[in-house]
């Protein structure tokens, strides 16, 4: 019977969904479960024995599991694979690595705001406090807030993301308009964890 031999750049880039998964403190299980699979089929994608895992549309789906996006898992591949050694080692080693602990384990930047408009009315109003977490990407329909180049911040509830724009609900036309924003105006994007009425 033949051996599997899995490709090296999807291995590579099974460790890195698998760096990516640890980070944000999921086991395989819950991250199968949140991508609509089993942990035996997740840990297939990380030990790189599914060669899907190169789709767009597979890497959306499993990075959407981790509350992060394909971008992410391109820049911890690009991260991991500028610390391999280009020549194979002559013997067994590891290089030793300090312990940065789990996305569970890190305090996480926690900021807030008060809402001077009704924009996003009725997700949240005037006078509500946003409780927001400048270390972690948005997930679909949930809240964000967002630093603008120019220094401007704005509020909204996120819809997704592609190369370019930002796909967003909220504004001044209410919770149900839709807006796109150039990414190229964006300094920075902060998830709301919390709404609190003062």
């Amino acid at each position: 019977m033949a051996r599997f031999h899995p490709d090296p750049q999807v291995t590579a880039l099974g460790e890195a969904l698998a760096a990516l998964r640890r980070e944000s403190g999921l086991s395989q299980a819950e991250a199968g479960a949140r991508a609509g699979m089993t942990s035996q089929g997740w840990g297939l994608y990380e030990g790189g024995r599914r060669p899907g895992l190169f789709r767009p549309d597979v890497q959306r789906r499993l990075t959407e599991a981790l509350g992060v996006t394909p971008e992410d898992l391109a820049l911890t591949l690009a991260a991991r694979s500028s610390s391999v050694p280009d020549s194979p080692a002559s013997s067994v080693r590891s290089p030793g690595r300090g312990f940065k602990g789990t996305a569970a384990s890190r305090a996480p930047a926690l900021e807030r705001m008060s809402l001077s408009t009704d924009e996003l009315a009725p997700w949240a109003v005037s006078g509500v406090v946003l409780e927001f977490d400048a270390g972690r990407w948005p997930r679909r329909d949930q809240g964000c807030v967002i630093d603008l180049k120019d220094g401007s911040r704005i509020v909204r509830i996120y819809v997704g993301a592609d190369a370019d724009h930002l796909h967003l609900r909220g504004g001044p036309g209410g919770l149900d308009s839709a807006t796109s924003l150039d990414r190229s105006t964006v300094a920075r994007v902060a998830t709301v964890r919390a709404r609190l009425d003062e």
